[in-house]
């Protein structure tokens, strides 16, 4: 489906800039939306597919650095490669440790934008997929009641059937027919597979005690 195609999003004020990324990024195939300021960029509605942005850092009103931390305040991942005709160490350093995949300084090699921005559409695919995963890991948990969600606590801790049933005041056959309806409604076959997703699904997780 179109939503699902893969986007580069171009923010610069420069038009000539803006213009040479289109027709760059278009001659390899990619779609290409282009835009002169962060906040035209904000207004248009992103499709679903991966994406990835190519923001310059110096542009009036609101820099590409300040973007960055806008966009990570609310939680919005999208890969960055940055550009710049007058970058400096600490600019770039901070770019990186913010998330940043590459910070290019012009002129720059077409290959090395090509190269930084599909390793962007890569990472933006894997982290889409991990999404989904999570989101459906999430639906699978929402279905346990709250017992089963604390039998599956203790589980993925470690803890033996006969702690989980002491600890929370049941029988150990209780506590196995619980396990089991936790097994069978989070789709895992082995223990192994539980933790995963116990992991996955950020559950807090630590080592059994002993005893």
């Amino acid at each position: 489906m179109t939503e699902d195609i893969a986007t580069v999003y171009v923010v610069d004020d420069d038009p000539m800039v803006r213009d040479g990324l289109d027709s760059l990024l278009r001659s390899v195939g990619y779609r290409v939306r282009c835009f002169a300021s962060p906040r035209d960029f904000m207004r248009h509605p992103r499709g679903r597919g991966p994406c990835c942005l190519v923001l310059d850092v110096r542009m009036p009103g609101q820099s590409g650095l300040d973007f960055q931390a806008e966009l990570a305040a609310t939680g919005d991942l999208l890969p960055i490669v940055f550009l710049t005709g007058h970058g400096d160490v600490p600019m770039s350093v901070r770019a990186i440790k913010a998330g940043a995949m590459e910070f290019l300084l012009k002129p720059f090699r077409e290959q090395d934008l090509l190269d930084a921005v599909a390793a962007c559409l890569e990472k933006s695919r894997r982290d889409r997929e991990e999404g989904a995963l999570i989101g459906e890991l999430r639906k699978r948990y929402d279905t346990l009641s709250q017992r089963q969600q604390e039998v599956m606590g203790m589980v993925v801790q470690g803890r033996l059937n006969k702690q989980t049933a002491a600890e929370l005041e049941l029988s150990e056959i209780t506590v196995k027919i619980h396990r089991g309806q936790v097994m069978r409604k989070m789709q895992a076959d082995t223990l192994a597979d539980l933790i995963r997703m116990a992991d996955r699904l950020g559950l807090y997780l630590k080592p059994a005690g002993r005893g």
